[in-house]
């Protein structure tokens, strides 16, 4: 078993009374279940790692704490319902975790995977709503056919970056200024954030 980290000793030291034995029976039960996991520090939070890829971690806070538990112990549904960070919610008490033998089973599957390589399953991101085309950009784009031809063989997402630039332009003067440069721009070829790619 790897040495624990004096780090994670001074933090519990110094968190809210109700955390200490929130943050210590955690503690003690992620170096039972998960011997070969490293305690370490990220992010001002004590964490545990194997094969240097984050198990779990734990926080506490003014009036809660909070654990988490990464891959196979992310957040499921109907976990976590009372607000805050972590996969169970806010913690005020050993009461509102789960059984130990619960806690250890997601901790070991989490580390099976971490060992095994799998990545954990991320939802996919749902699309961005279509912005209209404003017919003032679209009249702009018209008599520079070189721009209209460049701006229908962007991808939707480099079309989209204009579109969002000119519709979300307060005044009127600015909207104009922003149509005559994207046109020209546009009539290159270039993307809406040109200027930051690389070379």
């Amino acid at each position: 078993m790897p040495p624990s980290d004096p780090r994670i000793d001074a933090i519990i030291a110094r968190a809210q009374p109700f955390a200490q034995p929130i943050l210590e029976h955690l503690r003690a039960l992620v170096r039972t279940a998960v011997p070969e996991a490293e305690e370490t520090i990220k992010w001002s939070m004590p964490h545990f790692t194997v094969s240097g890829k984050i198990l779990a971690g734990m926080a506490s806070f003014k009036a809660h704490a909070a654990f988490f538990v990464h891959g196979a112990g992310r957040m499921r549904e109907g976990e976590g319902q009372n607000g805050g960070m972590g996969s169970f919610g806010k913690l005020t008490s050993l009461a509102d975790l789960p059984s130990d033998d619960e806690l250890s089973a997601l901790l070991r599957k989490s580390r099976d995977e971490i060992v095994a390589g799998v990545k954990p399953a991320r939802a996919p991101k749902p699309p961005k709503p279509e912005i209209a085309m404003p017919d003032d950009f679209a009249e702009a784009l018209a008599a520079s056919p070189e721009a209209q031809r460049h701006f229908d063989a962007f991808a939707p997402s480099y079309r989209r970056d204009y579109l969002e630039w000119i519709t979300t332009a307060k005044a009127t003067a600015t909207r104009a200024k922003r149509i005559g440069e994207a046109v020209s721009w546009i009539a290159e070829g270039k993307k809406r954030h040109w200027k930051y790619e690389s070379c």
